[in-house]
């Protein structure tokens, strides 16, 4: 079966770490830190250098110019390698099938992008067993490099997945508006909503903004940080919720007192966001219009934000500076939630697997990891977390209120009933109690 032989890739994300825990397999923390391999300076070729083959890598991004950077790169040690990215159609949770069998075929993938909802997939099964174990020592690769508790390991001591870029949750905060209007930017949920009230007064009819098109994308970078921040290390809590147990909707009750009492003061206008279409380039380019204080966003919303600063014409015209802020929901501040968007894995069974694991050990490194990160404007998963300057305010996060998604524990059907409870009371289809009583069953 021709799986669309693909044309140049879109947004991905994510692992095949979280199909080994679909999948039952330990997760590696503390007790399964993988082995440590070779740290060398510099990538040095172990293949000839006059190699001649292709690889090729498939995934979800529509363009993906930062990886091909790195071809270009890999091109300086083997010039006869022709290094490939494409796009493949219906790489999605709703074409359950399409990677396992473009797997199985004849034209299959060298590498291939990584999601966190693989493990969803009634053939999660055939990807895990077509994926190469990237911590065999004889490949090589510096997993070190990578933050561990980003990595899922196998009770064999396998890592089927390597994060590429992680992302987090936040908003777009124009500086010249704060500047103008002798503001800082709020770092309490008190000073959010005395600094919307001052805002509103100075004539800014939307002082924060967000995306209503889709379950969760309203609040969710001011619920969801907080939610996580409230069950962290609440294994009786993370059971019941996972489970979905009678009266499980409690936990999340605080939650959705936030979401309705931010939504009650009248800061955020739902009439004015659901004119957005997209939170991607459409979120982007009505923030860029200058008149938007705040603009709750995604790290993923963010890295299109450079490239867009051309394509918007009130920016080109009236350029400002801006950065991106964790959202203040409680007195202490907010959260760093980190999690990842996009891994790569290799196809144990590819003709070309010598070099395909070659490509992954140049690649797994400090230097073009973050070089990576940089060039997409994503957040790192490296150890040496060498933050865009956009993401500034995050590193002064106290550790304490750093919480990585791949190590809470919630499992992914209870988190889309969070998402989908705060974005039905955010709309104001549902009450608190309604939400909270049917948690588990939120359509």
């Amino acid at each position: 079966m021709r799986y669309n032989k693909y044309s140049k890739g879109k947004k991905g994300i994510a692992g095949a770490l979280s199909l080994l825990l679909a999948l039952g397999l330990a997760a590696c923390g503390g007790k399964n830190t993988p082995v440590k391999q070779e740290n060398t300076v510099g990538f040095v070729p172990r293949l000839d250098t006059q190699t001649d083959c292709s690889v090729n890598i498939v995934g979800h991004y529509s363009n993906f110019e930062a990886l091909e950077a790195e071809f270009n790169r890999f091109s300086q040690y083997y010039p006869n390698v022709r290094l490939s990215y494409t796009y493949m159609d219906g790489y999605s949770k709703s074409s359950s099938g399409i990677l396992s069998t473009a797997l199985a075929g004849s034209e299959a993938p060298d590498i291939f992008f990584t999601y966190s909802w693989m493990g969803e997939w009634p053939d999660g099964e055939q990807i895990l067993a077509a994926s190469e174990n990237l911590a065999d020592p004889a490949l090589g690769i510096d997993l070190s490099c990578v933050r561990s508790n980003l990595l899922k390991q196998g009770e064999d001591g396998s890592i089927l997945s390597v994060p590429v870029y992680t992302t987090t949750y936040g908003m777009l905060v124009n500086e010249d508006i704060f500047t103008k209007e002798n503001l800082a930017v709020p770092q309490t949920y008190d000073e959010l909503l005395s600094v919307c009230e001052t805002l509103k007064k100075a004539g800014y009819d939307n002082p924060i903004m967000g995306c209503t098109k889709g379950n969760g994308d309203l609040l969710y970078p001011l619920f969801y940080p907080y939610f996580c921040g409230q069950i962290q290390g609440n294994e009786s809590a993370l059971a019941d919720l996972n489970e979905m147990k009678p009266g499980a909707g409690e936990y999340i009750r605080s939650t959705l007192d936030l979401t309705s009492d931010f939504m009650q003061h009248g800061y955020l206008d739902l009439d004015s966001c659901s004119q957005m279409e997209d939170n991607y380039d459409a979120v982007i380019l009505r923030f860029f219009e200058g008149d938007v204080p705040m603009m709750l966003a995604t790290g993923n919303t963010v890295s299109g934000t450079e490239k867009r600063e051309a394509k918007s014409e009130a920016f080109t015209a009236k350029p400002f500076s801006y950065s991106f802020h964790p959202v203040p929901s409680t007195e202490e501040g907010g959260y760093f939630i980190n999690t990842i968007s996009i891994g790569f894995g290799v196809n144990k069974n590819s003709e070309n697997l010598d070099m395909a694991n070659k490509f992954m050990r140049f690649l797994v490194t400090t230097e073009e990891l973050n070089l990576m990160a940089k060039a997409k404007r994503m957040v790192t998963p490296c150890v040496d977390m060498s933050l865009d300057s956009v993401y500034a305010p995050f590193e002064k996060i106290s550790s304490d209120r750093f919480i990585n998604l791949s190590e809470l524990g919630l499992s992914d059907v209870a988190s889309s009933q969070v998402s989908r409870a705060g974005w039905q009371v955010g709309m104001g289809n549902m009450t608190v109690d309604e939400a909270v009583a049917a948690f588990g069953k939120i359509e």
